[in-house]
């Protein structure tokens, strides 16, 4: 038994030691530097809350904050409902459908790699194709990334295209729901509208949930869309968090006031966590919870 034991721990000890060494490590590391002043070529020198004292007297940081929860509100909503929406029409017994989900998942695959990202940036330049598609329609060129009021919706746009992995997993939700369900309400005369909204919601709300938290905390940890794209601006108005947090990190070696911003954006997302699973009695229904 012992034997056994120690060949189980023998094989996760790689896992283990990965784990120690580049996230628990790390993790503790930062959170003490966040009290530090520390700029890679010297030792840290302890400042207690000056860096947080800093932070939240910084327009710059208060700026990337409104951003960053400007940027989670536009993009969580938009990609949940478009991917719910394109998920509902795949679930569809049609010829040919199995072409058309792999067709709508291959955003998701490529959306976040650097060559996507610098080609929306070409799409939407001021001589990109889409200006060139509103000029036939008569409308005049639009500054989309030059325009501090075009510019973060066109970054988050990128993110709500890549809703393939979140479609999938609603498109699996749809085809365990009882197909009964749709068929009693047929015959009680419901439209295609309520059963969506009294049957379907309803029954895939866990995995709406599990979504929701997914792309939720994704969002807030965004990176190559804003810096590929704009590099965080024009004037500030694309820089997020995760940019601030590399700016001040790497290209001012402002390690500790970095750590500090990175502390921040961890206790927001918790936040934002908690608040939503604590949310979830009120609009989640589990099949085993004995509730409707």
């Amino acid at each position: 038994m012992k034997s056994k034991q120690f060949n189980g721990y023998l094989f996760i000890a790689p896992w283990i030691i990965g784990f120690l060494i580049f996230t628990v490590y790390p993790f503790i590391s930062s959170l003490w530097l966040s009290f530090t002043n520390y700029n890679l070529l010297s030792a840290p020198k302890f400042v207690g809350l000056s860096n947080y004292i800093k932070l939240f007297n910084d327009p710059l940081f208060l700026k990337t904050l409104s951003n960053t929860l400007k940027y989670v509100f536009i993009t969580v909503p938009i990609k949940l409902a478009f991917a719910l929406f394109i998920a509902n029409i795949l679930n569809y017994k049609l010829k040919g459908i199995n072409f058309f989900r792999t067709a709508y998942y291959i955003p998701s695959i490529l959306g976040g790699s650097v060559a996507i990202a610098v080609l929306w940036r070409f799409l939407f330049s001021d001589q990109g194709l889409i200006n060139i598609i509103i000029g036939y329609l008569g409308v005049n060129p639009i500054s989309w990334l030059g325009d501090p009021k075009y510019a973060l919706f066109t970054v988050s746009l990128l993110r709500a295209w890549q809703f393939g992995s979140a479609m999938v997993i609603f498109l699996a939700a749809l085809k365990n729901i009882p197909e009964e369900l749709y068929e009693s309400a047929r015959i009680e005369g419901a439209s295609q509208t309520m059963m969506f909204l009294n049957i379907t919601i309803p029954m895939i709300s866990p995995v709406i949930f599990f979504n929701f938290i997914m792309q939720l905390i994704q969002a807030f940890q965004e990176f190559n869309g804003p810096y590929i794209i704009t590099g965080g601006g024009p004037l500030n108005s694309t820089k997020l968090l995760p940019l601030l947090i590399y700016d001040n990190a790497f290209n001012y070696y402002q390690m500790g006031y970095a750590s500090a911003i990175s502390w921040v954006l961890f206790l927001i997302i918790m936040i934002f966590t908690l608040f939503s699973f604590r949310s979830q009695k009120y609009w989640v229904h589990y099949s085993d919870s004995g509730e409707e």
